[in-house]
């Protein structure tokens, strides 16, 4: 009931008109006074979420030319017309040798190219800072070192993923083959790009909900939008009428997200994650039940969200540990992202595992 009440809403959101501002540059609000938020967005940035080793939080010009330079002449080199009288590649693949996300996706025998790939090609620039990382909490802008209690529980869980096969069943093969949810942190909490494509992103808004649609298998988070905990601003019906945080054992995809307005900020606390969605990424992967994020998008200008980010679990970390990210407004739409048609191939890794079990018993 609740998602067709939020179903309709949607569409009268669509047809709400936007008061744009008499300037470019300036922030677009809603009739209701809001900051308006919606519309197609991108977070591909060439930017990774770690700071490597010897560089400052923020770039220098020589160093962002040499990055996004570098990033063309991969781009550029792997673009080039194939050779229709090449041979067939060495054993064991071959190497593009630039990228190492490129590398991966075409498996050494050619699976995505250049031409299927969108990770982005600039780095993120925040407050006008071209930065070297994502995460700008802690200062160092790497994520911090796990309690003993976490390395504890994160060899359990190793020890648990190996008392059953890989390919004993579909519950065991990974959530994104499955179509369960995105590749990589797309949809989040928090919403990170995959540094592959489709970093892309649909936002409606009404007065008392916010819908995030992420391009990446479609994922999208309905938050309902309230009053800030302990009191503050107040929302709509949400507030009087509108959903409860959820009961401690329901932990569903992209978890239990109640949003609040300060000043023109936009404010989602989310808890209570999906526990197969915590192994899912790697920087979360192991992370207590208990862990909670915040996140704040803020209307830069006409062509930028704000978006940051701030991961809380003092069972998992040392300490919290976040960071900024531009989504950037894009002309393109967003088509749908089917994932797989009935996802035969699943079935027929399974298929595979079973014929290796009977010539090997």
């Amino acid at each position: 009931m609740i998602r067709a009440t939020v179903a309709v809403a949607l569409i009268a959101a669509v047809s709400i008109p936007v008061a744009l501002a008499q300037d470019g540059g300036a922030v677009p609000r809603t009739p209701d006074g809001r900051p308006d938020l919606q519309g197609n967005w991108t977070n591909g940035t060439i930017t990774p979420i770690e700071r490597p080793q010897g560089f400052e939080a923020v770039l220098t010009p020589e160093q962002v030319a040499e990055i996004e330079g570098g990033r063309q002449e991969c781009i550029e080199a792997n673009s080039q017309l194939s050779d229709p009288d090449r041979g067939a590649p060495a054993a064991g693949g071959v190497s593009l040798g630039c990228d190492f996300i490129l590398e991966a996706a075409a498996g050494g025998t050619g699976g995505y190219n250049v031409f299927y790939l969108d990770r982005g090609d600039q780095v993120a620039v925040v407050n006008g800072e071209p930065r070297s990382s994502l995460l700008t909490t802690p200062d160092d802008g790497r994520i911090p070192a796990r309690t003993p209690e976490a390395r504890q529980r994160l060899g359990q869980l190793m020890t648990a993923r190996g008392q059953h096969g890989e390919f004993d069943n579909p519950e065991n093969r990974p959530l994104s083959e499955r179509c369960i949810v995105s590749f990589g942190p797309n949809a989040g909490p928090p919403m990170l790009p995959n540094y592959f494509y489709n970093n892309n992103y649909t936002i409606v808004q009404t007065p008392d909900h916010v819908v995030i649609m992420t391009e990446m298998v479609h994922d999208a988070r309905i938050i309902p939008i309230g009053a800030a905990p302990g009191g503050g601003e107040t929302g709509t019906a949400v507030e009087a009428d509108g959903p409860r945080p959820f009961a401690d054992a329901i932990r569903p995809w992209f978890g239990d997200s109640r949003g609040w307005w300060e000043d023109d900020t936009l404010v989602i606390e989310t808890s209570k994650l999906n526990p197969q969605q915590l192994t899912a990424y790697r920087e979360f992967f192991g992370a207590s039940p208990n862990m909670k994020i915040t996140e704040r998008l803020t209307r830069a200008d006409a062509n930028t969200i704000t978006y940051e980010f701030l991961i809380d679990d003092p069972d998992t970390w040392e300490s919290p540990w976040g960071g900024e990210v531009p989504f950037v407004k894009m002309d393109d739409l967003l088509y749908e992202y089917a994932c797989h048609e009935a996802n035969y191939a699943l079935e027929n890794v399974l298929r595979g595992a079973r014929a290796q079990e009977r010539d090997n018993p």
